[in-house]
């Protein structure tokens, strides 16, 4: 037993010396995942989505540059996309069937596993933000509609006017559902929600999602996006997740603590390899890139062999920033010290790798 945590301690030290040629720090970004349709992108909506994307994308990449925690950046890069109305994620939210704006979000520090959530909000500008304000202010982790308002109101937030979250296209949407008898995923060709996950130069990861749900939704439902464990996860040890999608089956599958659990295990089982001597071989930077996607890509397809679709970001302790998704697109970037910064909407449009040079 003695010589394998040995063992186990010169593969770690090795690993810890690789790692200081990789990022050192990652950052990705999503605004939704579904079923886009390139011929339906015109020029100046592409540019418009490409335009925000970029914006999140640069604030969250100063922060980390600057030498900036992981948590800040995450929150700066989502809080652009809750203020764009081309997300459904604050201002540009979907209605509820009764003609509301309820907004969700969870956001998850990696170094302690510290985590807040918010659900059914209506008067919160920025909901990341109230998420975080829940783990840092409170003993709770997820607080909802009217107590989780009161809350924001104690804390000093100010009441946002239904006014502001409504936009015209999203309005009509909910007209158009209710007009000609469709169904959520009719009217939605795309699942907005908003996310970010990075790490930092001090080596700790982040994770934060934000959504306005979906077209129609009724009884108070919720999604996986404010779940810990299912729409949001963030481990110093494994990874952070973000997830976009149809959440009843991101719910069931527990998407991203799921992916978190299996790099864990692939750690401690897989990356932990001996040469004929006995002595442990550090992995390389592109096998456990592979090893990332592949467990991305395992979960993604277990959501869609129950029905579901949507994607994922993660980025690993390594800086590793890797997209899943079962649909024809997911609005994503990233960027990382290494020189990577992009932005791109349908699959397979990455014009450079994520993966650490060594």
């Amino acid at each position: 037993m003695k010589n394998l945590i040995a063992a186990v301690a010169l593969a770690l030290m090795s690993h810890a010396a690789m790692a200081e040629d990789a990022p050192k720090w990652s950052l990705a970004i999503h605004g939704g995942a579904g079923t886009l349709d390139p011929k339906a992108m015109t020029p100046e909506k592409r540019a418009a989505y490409e335009a925000d994307l970029q914006a999140a994308l640069d604030a969250g990449s100063k922060i980390l540059a600057d030498g900036g925690d992981a948590m800040d950046a995450i929150k700066a890069a989502i809080i652009i996309m809750e203020d764009s109305p081309l997300f459904n994620a604050g201002k540009g939210a979907v209605f509820t069937w009764d003609g509301t704006n309820e907004l969700d979000a969870s956001i998850m520090d990696g170094r302690d596993r510290s985590a807040g959530a918010v659900a059914g909000v209506k008067t919160v500008k920025n909901p990341i933000l109230l998420a975080d304000t829940v783990r840092t202010q409170s003993e709770h982790v997820m607080l909802m509609g009217a107590g989780a308002e009161a809350f924001a109101l104690e804390k000093g937030f100010a009441v946002t006017p239904p006014e502001y979250f409504a936009t015209p296209a999203r309005r009509e949407a909910l007209e158009r559902m209710k007009a000609k008898k469709l169904s959520a995923l009719d009217v939605d060709h795309k699942f907005g929600t908003v996310g970010a996950v990075a790490l930092d130069m001090k080596g700790n990861l982040a994770a934060g999602t934000s959504t306005g749900g979906m077209t129609g939704k009724r009884w108070g439902r919720v999604g996986d996006a404010p779940v810990i464990g299912a729409g949001t996860y963030a481990d110093n040890r494994a990874c952070a997740v973000s997830a976009t999608g149809w959440g009843e089956y991101f719910l069931r599958v527990g998407v991203a603590h799921e992916i978190c659990a299996r790099l864990r295990a692939a750690r401690a089982m897989n990356w932990l390899s001996f040469d004929n001597k006995g002595a442990p071989i550090a992995p390389e930077a592109e096998d456990i890139a592979q090893t990332v996607q592949d467990v991305a890509d395992a979960v993604m397809y277990d959501v869609a062999e129950l029905g579901g679709d949507g994607g994922v970001i993660l980025v690993t302790p390594e800086g590793h920033a890797i997209f899943s998704f079962n649909t024809t697109g997911m609005y994503r970037g990233r960027a990382t010290s290494a020189g990577v910064n992009e932005v791109a909407i349908f699959g397979g449009e990455e014009k450079a790798s994520a993966t650490p040079d060594h």
